[in-house]
């Protein structure tokens, strides 16, 4: 059976891969492998509609198995944002320090004890030629001030998720991908694939 990941990001397919551990039998694909796959606008207002939308269109695209997902950050100081602009929140071809740097300027002004915020992943599985469904997880922590840590991707230098004194990118994928908005609604996404009728993981 294949199964794609319907992403770009290669920080994604590595982590989602890696929390999905495919068995013997399973081919994980990712939109890599399908260089003319159409560019899905994600227009949606929550996560889960951009999820449904990318995996829907892209399991009709590739004739396979899609799973999708669209996650964010959301920092109570600052109303929700970045939310689920969070990928585009310093521009559409900014880098994740760019992505960084505007956070920490927008909460330079914000005591520590203010500076909660959460990671949400909403994961979509898609079954051409039109069986959807979708999951939806939270991360909690906070926001520090300056980012530390080389793992992960993203937000995570700057992200101490609750229970832990270490950022994403300190911790390592063992435990990211133990605790993490993403591994959360994986594991749940795993549950779906039986309930789809499809081959277990």
């Amino acid at each position: 059976m294949k199964l794609v990941l319907a992403t770009r990001n290669r920080g994604k397919v590595r982590e989602i891969g890696e929390i999905l551990k495919v068995q013997n039998g399973i081919e994980l694909l990712s939109l890599h492998n399908y260089p003319d796959a159409p560019h899905v606008l994600e227009d949606g207002k929550t996560y889960e509609e951009n999820a449904i939308k990318k995996a829907a269109v892209l399991a009709e695209y590739t004739g396979h198995l899609t799973i999708a997902d669209d996650s964010g950050l959301e920092v109570d100081a600052l109303d929700g944002a970045p939310g689920i602009h969070s990928a585009r929140y310093a521009g559409e071809n900014a880098s994740d320090q760019d992505r960084i740097a505007k956070l920490l300027d927008a909460l330079q002004n914000v005591p520590e004890d203010q500076r909660p915020g959460r990671f949400i992943s909403a994961v979509a599985i898609a079954a051409p030629p039109a069986q959807v469904r979708v999951v939806r997880a939270v991360c909690e922590g906070w926001i520090i001030r300056r980012p530390r840590g080389t793992g992960g991707f993203g937000y995570d230098p700057v992200f101490v998720p609750v229970g832990y004194d270490k950022t994403f990118a300190e911790l390592g994928d063992e435990i990211k991908n133990q605790i993490s908005h993403r591994a959360k609604a994986l594991g749940e996404a795993r549950k779906l694939l039986s309930e789809m009728n499809f081959e277990k993981f």
